[in-house]
């Protein structure tokens, strides 16, 4: 894999929200900031940010949906343990229902659709 690498991967990151907060800051003041042009991704390779999606539909690394997969699994159980703290800002049912999206898009990574 390389230069010619036809493959969309995953950024390292699987849960940011890098393009989403470019996005509220240029509706909110006009400010466009740029994107980075190469992202570290899931497999270890760095690629150009347009070859990467958070969709597991068009991810087609398999390195990438694996370490996707990985991840939104993690996120869902830390949502989950910090969502029963005292003091948290959201509520266990709240948690729950985070966790559970976040296993379903594991689940979609995984491949399995049924």
């Amino acid at each position: 894999m390389g230069e010619g690498d036809p493959h969309i991967h995953v950024d390292v990151k699987v849960v940011h929200a890098d393009a989403a907060a470019r996005d509220m800051m240029a509706a909110t003041f006009g400010l466009v900031g740029d994107l980075p042009s190469l992202v570290a991704t899931g497999c270890g390779l760095r690629v150009p940010y347009a070859m990467t999606s958070p969709r597991p539909d068009r991810v087609t690394c398999l390195p990438c949906r694996e370490h996707a997969r990985r991840e939104h699994l993690r996120l869902a159980a830390e949502v989950e343990r910090l969502s029963r703290m005292p003091g948290s800002i959201i509520s266990p049912a709240e948690g729950r229902l985070a966790a559970a999206r976040h296993r379903e898009l594991a689940r979609r990574f995984s491949g399995a659709e049924g």
